[in-house]
């Protein structure tokens, strides 16, 4: 009863019938966001149009002849192939305990599933390939790149089934994974440094998490905040088109007035009464606010474009406006039909 249990649970969070509407609506209108405009590896002419030039007599093939062009110029003009590539897309996905919190509709982990659900699909629908690095509580597992959907869900029940528990060491015995270095408990910034020297091929590379500093570090204090992510993340930047998505839950950005609470730090599992007073929600309210300012800083300076998703919300529908507003940032017409706004 526990693969089906699983399946249902990933239906429910990357229903594939849904994304494939999504791909449909969205998607096939902003290639080079998500999937990116990309070369690759196979040889030969391919079938990607690029730009028209003069004819050479005796060396361009006349089935290649750009009729249209030919005619308007009056002078013969062939049309060049640019060959057909294929993308490796990566993605570094923070499986450490604060993403199990969640007090909406679904924890963060859950929305992280969803996430990676979005990008892999969006991926292999082209034939691409994608691999992740799983961030877990006892270390790094890179899970290797791999074509087709039954890697993917494969991949997608390895994350979900991955273990919570902060004294759990590394998840040696997890099917299809290795371990790597160089990335201990809740370090980010290490665990994007382990992704960039260990994957140098350009491509997609995607960073879900939820940007929260580890048990020890000095939180964000603002917009001129440095984490110790940044450096790692802008290299990544420099060479990959990097996504960077935030998975945040409401009661992380304000707190309820309901008085004396027992609170559990995730992390290191301490436990703490607090009284929510007026005061402490609003002091509260105002860190965290100054927390995402930082995080939302500190993306832009690297370069990176940044998605929230959120547990209380239609995540669909923020990937897709998402997906919109970046397409117009950049200057390409997009049709909006069956986009909710």
């Amino acid at each position: 009863m526990t693969a089906p249990r699983r399946d249902d649970k990933l239906a429910q969070l990357a229903p594939e019938r849904t994304l494939r509407r999504l791909e449909l609506q969205v998607t096939r209108r902003l290639d080079g966001l998500l999937n990116g405009e990309h070369l690759g590896l196979l040889p030969g002419p391919g079938t990607e149009l690029a730009e028209a030039r003069l004819y050479q007599p005796g060396e361009d093939d006349v089935r290649h002849m750009d009729w249209a062009v030919t005619a308007r110029t009056t002078t013969p003009h062939v049309r060049d192939l640019v060959a057909d590539h294929e993308l490796e897309a990566w993605a570094l996905v923070d499986l450490t305990p604060s993403m199990d919190f969640g007090t909406a509709g679904m924890v963060k982990r859950e929305l992280a599933v969803a996430a990676l659900a979005a990008v892999g699909f969006l991926t292999v629908r082209l034939g691409d390939r994608v691999g992740a690095y799983l961030q877990h509580p006892g270390g790094l597992r890179r899970w290797p790149a791999r074509t087709g959907k039954a890697a993917l869900y494969a991949l997608l029940h390895a994350v979900l089934d991955a273990p919570t528990d902060p004294g759990t060491g590394p998840p040696a015995a997890m099917s299809g994974t290795t371990a790597t270095s160089g990335a201990p408990h809740g370090d980010l910034a290490a665990a994007i440094t382990s992704l960039a020297r260990g994957q140098t091929r350009r491509g997609l590379r995607v960073v879900i998490s939820d940007f929260l500093p580890p048990p020890g570090a000095d939180p964000l204090t603002g917009p001129d905040a440095q984490p110790a992510w940044e450096s790692p993340l802008r290299r990544l930047a420099a060479r990959h088109q990097v996504l960077a998505v935030e998975v945040i839950d409401p009661r992380e950005l304000d707190l309820p007035d309901v008085g004396l609470v027992e609170m559990t730090d995730p992390e290191t599992g301490a436990v703490q009464e607090i009284v929510l007073s007026r005061r402490t929600r609003e002091r509260y309210a105002r860190a965290a606010a100054a927390q995402r300012a930082g995080t939302r800083a500190a993306l832009r300076r690297c370069g990176a474009h940044h998605l929230v998703l959120r547990t209380d919300r239609d995540w669909i529908a923020d990937v897709a406006r998402f997906a919109v507003r970046q397409r117009r940032a950049a200057g390409r017409a997009v049709s909006t039909a069956g986009v909710r706004p």
